[in-house]
């Protein structure tokens, strides 16, 4: 049996990756495909610090060169395409910090424990767009890791001690090196095929493309007009 690769290039400061993930997830799950995850890191807000000096809707307004009304109609857009998901996104108050660490440990969770990381990756999302934690706090991050089933210990080890920088790192210069510039991206492997989705599709695009590349219909290309890119991206 064929085993299909999926690997999800996301940020936790990106609700349309948390969307898109969401979305393909459950694709699968309906399609009852036999898959394997792979998470790569990509840091959208990588000069953020620990400590939020700035609300979603400035960040908004500042990326897009929006008012403080047009950027807050642009955040309930987005909290409602959310919605219409199951995820009650509170993306308004959401803080604006670093992801780097919750990367980083998504990233050793890929690299030890790949059968958890997405769980882990589902779940950070969960405490910081809809809880709204402070992800930036290893305490939270540790609490996370615990309850997807990291051990308490090594979850702290690889935090307090900075681990896994290079890693983030690296991941992301290849992504740029294939002119992947924002998230969410998925690259699907299935045999000899290969499908790139860059941005967010519908669920029911989602389950299309699947369907393709099982069917062999596609074969190594993009699924998603790239002129779609800035406004389905974080």
């Amino acid at each position: 049996m064929i085993l299909m690769k999926i690997i999800y290039i996301i940020d936790f400061n990106c609700p349309y990756s948390y969307i898109g993930l969401e979305r393909l997830k459950k694709a699968v799950k309906n399609l009852d495909i036999d898959c394997e995850w792979e998470f790569k890191p990509f840091e959208l807000e990588p000069t953020a610090g620990k400590r939020p000096d700035k609300s979603t809707s400035q960040r908004y307004g500042e990326k897009y060169g929006l008012t403080d009304e047009e950027a807050s109609e642009m955040i309930s857009e987005i909290e409602e395409i959310a919605l219409e998901d199951g995820l009650k996104v509170n993306y308004r108050d959401m803080p604006l910090t670093s992801s780097k660490d919750a990367l980083r440990l998504c990233k050793f969770a890929q690299n030890m424990h790949p059968e958890i990381t997405l769980k882990l990756a589902e779940a950070i999302f969960h405490a910081r767009m809809c809880e709204n934690e402070n992800i930036t706090d290893i305490k939270v991050l540790t609490r996370i890791a615990v309850s997807c089933g990291l051990d308490e210990g090594e979850a702290k080890r690889i935090l307090e001690n900075n681990y896994y920088n290079i890693e983030v790192y690296l991941d992301q210069e290849e992504a740029l090196t294939h002119q992947i510039t924002s998230t969410p991206y998925f690259i699907i492997d299935y045999g000899q095929e290969r499908l790139y989705i860059p941005g967010v599709f519908s669920y029911g695009e989602f389950e299309t493309a699947l369907k393709d590349i099982l069917s062999g219909e596609i074969n190594d290309k993009t699924f998603l007009d790239y002129s779609d890119l800035e406004k389905l991206q974080g």
